[in-house]
């Protein structure tokens, strides 16, 4: 008889949520679901650091793990967790996404080193403080408004849109920068302080990516869902971030973001989207980046704005973001494509863990 396949679903939570976790009360619902019409018995894992332990001890009792889980929440990071998670894995279970991978695809360095990529713009990076000073102010100077985003992040953290006042790059010029944390709201500032504020940032080996504003922005964010290499579905939705809240004030309805409206892969408008993604871009960042198949994540998603039309008419993509860590919520789609290659990665895994046998 085949042994049942066992997987667990890991998300953050504390101790009541880890006790009362089970398969229906999830988010996931969806995907439990989807993964126990294909024979696999999926359970949940909810961690936090303080039970990394007995999390670990879950975790090796089950063939692989699939986890949502944002690289900064509530003030807390991902550095207990990936040790774990990179521990469990040398001991031969299947880790979705694995923490390596998340750090070559998952942070916001991959605009920089895949910027020769279609999806490509004028993107530059700073890796210390000393370059950013140097660097950073000329270029503002010369090229308009920028977005500077720090390395590891979610939900607009460290997200500015950043421009002059006046046009004056001089020593003590005022900026006006712009988080894309919901809520913000413009600030003017002396750049020497706004670039102070950003030092953070290089913490921990961080580093700052830097790319021009993109003036289509409100024609809303484009979201690529990718089940491995292949699109899954769709989301449109006219973002308010880094768009300054209207009079009524940033807790207004008119400054809320609109719905994310889901479309299928098949969606007529986004096909030529969906081309390059499957046929080019996909294939060639994996190549840059040496992820081979097996090892892309069973879900992530890539986020477009919209670029300058092209000389007929037609629109170009412009990369501002992938997601990789926690991907919620996606198509209605994507629950059956997860399971259907977590079925495949776990038996692919459990086959070469044979061969080695």
């Amino acid at each position: 008889m085949r042994e049942t396949p066992k997987l667990a679903l890991l998300w953050r939570g504390d101790r009541e949520a880890r006790r009362d976790a089970t398969p229906d009360n999830s988010r996931l619902n969806r995907v439990f679901v989807a993964l126990a019409a294909l024979g696999i018995h999926a359970e949940p894992a909810v961690y936090a650091d303080d039970m990394a332990h007995e999390v670990r001890k879950q975790l090796l009792k089950v063939n692989g793990v699939l986890v949502w889980v944002n690289p900064i929440s509530d003030g807390q990071n991902r550095i207990a967790l990936d040790a774990t998670l990179r521990d469990v894995a040398s001991r031969g279970i299947w880790v979705s996404a694995h923490p390596d991978v998340i750090l070559k695809m998952g942070v916001k360095e991959v605009l920089h080193r895949t910027k020769h990529l279609g999806w490509g713009t004028d993107t530059h990076l700073y890796r210390t403080v000393e370059a950013f000073r140097e660097e950073f102010p000329p270029r503002l100077q010369s090229a308009g408004p920028r977005v500077l985003k720090q390395n590891r992040g979610n939900a607009g953290q460290g997200v500015w849109k950043v421009e002059f006042a006046c046009q004056s790059a001089h020593e003590g010029a005022i900026v006006r920068v712009l988080e894309a944390r919901r809520g913000s709201v413009p600030e003017e500032v002396p750049l020497d302080d706004f670039m102070r504020r950003c030092e953070a940032y290089f913490a921990a080996e961080g580093c700052i990516i830097d790319q021009p504003f993109q003036p289509r922005l409100p024609d809303g964010m484009i979201r690529c869902y990718m089940g491995a290499d292949k699109v899954v579905g769709f989301g449109h939705q006219l973002i308010k971030a880094l768009i300054p809240p209207p009079p009524e004030g940033p807790d207004s309805e008119a400054a809320q973001p609109g719905p994310r409206i889901m479309h299928p892969a098949s969606a007529p408008t986004f096909q030529a989207l969906r081309r390059k993604m499957e046929s080019e871009w996909t294939p060639q960042m994996m190549r840059l980046l040496d992820i081979d198949a097996e090892a892309l994540p069973i879900i992530w998603d890539a986020d477009f704005l919209y670029g300058p039309r092209t000389a007929s008419g037609e629109d170009t993509y412009v990369l501002c973001e992938i997601n990789v860590s926690s991907v919620f919520p996606f198509p209605e789609q994507a629950p059956s494509e997860i399971a259907r290659l977590a079925l495949a990665r776990l038996l692919s895994s459990k086959r070469a863990s044979h061969d080695d046998v």
